[in-house]
């Protein structure tokens, strides 16, 4: 059975710590696959202010050179609010023969019990939590948890950087800066 990891997020936009957190999880649970799945609206988020198929797009550059990076636009066509445990009963049946790994940082990890129908949700996939500084969690859910570079990259510092004017160089792929770039987004005129 392929085991298969899933990268949920906005990716508003994707950059390097995403990728590294797939590599990570990739490796060091033996995935055979890692999926990016760029969400429409997430429950713990305000709805992103960058158009979903850009969004998409800024995923497709950043994963594309990765053979073992996949890009899943089902959230997005889906519309609406994305629930994980929606979301993983659609890709159970489609793909019954996949083992699921659902990937989150630290920070979700502290939230994971309050996730709409986590129970059904443990059925369904395994969690690999990803460890990151400043965050707690408790062991209600259970998690298998792997250790990355402690680099503390945000999409919110991304953005913040290209609305000033400042370089995203090295924070980013070249890919994602350039397309940023060429469709002025978040502020971005250059």
């Amino acid at each position: 059975m392929n085991r298969v990891g899933i990268l949920g997020g906005t990716f508003d936009p994707p950059h390097q710590g995403h990728l590294i957190m797939a590599e990570y999880a990739l490796e060091e649970m033996d995935l055979d696959e890692v999926w990016f799945m760029p969400s429409f609206i997430p429950p713990h988020k305000q709805e992103s202010t960058t158009d979903a198929n850009a969004r998409l797009k800024m995923v497709e550059l950043a994963t594309k050179d990765h053979p073992e990076f996949r890009v899943c636009d089902v959230e997005l066509m889906r519309k609406g609010t994305s629930y994980t445990v929606d979301t993983m009963t659609y890709l159970k049946q489609q793909y019954p023969e996949l083992a699921f790994y659902f990937i989150i940082g630290g920070d979700m990890v502290e939230h994971l019990s309050k996730w709409n129908r986590v129970d059904e949700l443990q059925q369904m996939v395994e969690f690999i939590g990803v460890e990151r500084p400043g965050y707690e969690w408790s062991d209600e859910i259970p998690v298998h948890f792997i250790d990355i570079p402690s680099i503390d990259i945000s999409s919110t510092v991304v953005r913040e950087r290209v609305t000033s004017g400042k370089s995203v160089r090295y924070l980013i792929p070249d890919a994602v800066d350039s397309y940023i770039k060429e469709h002025h987004l978040y502020g971005n005129n250059s």
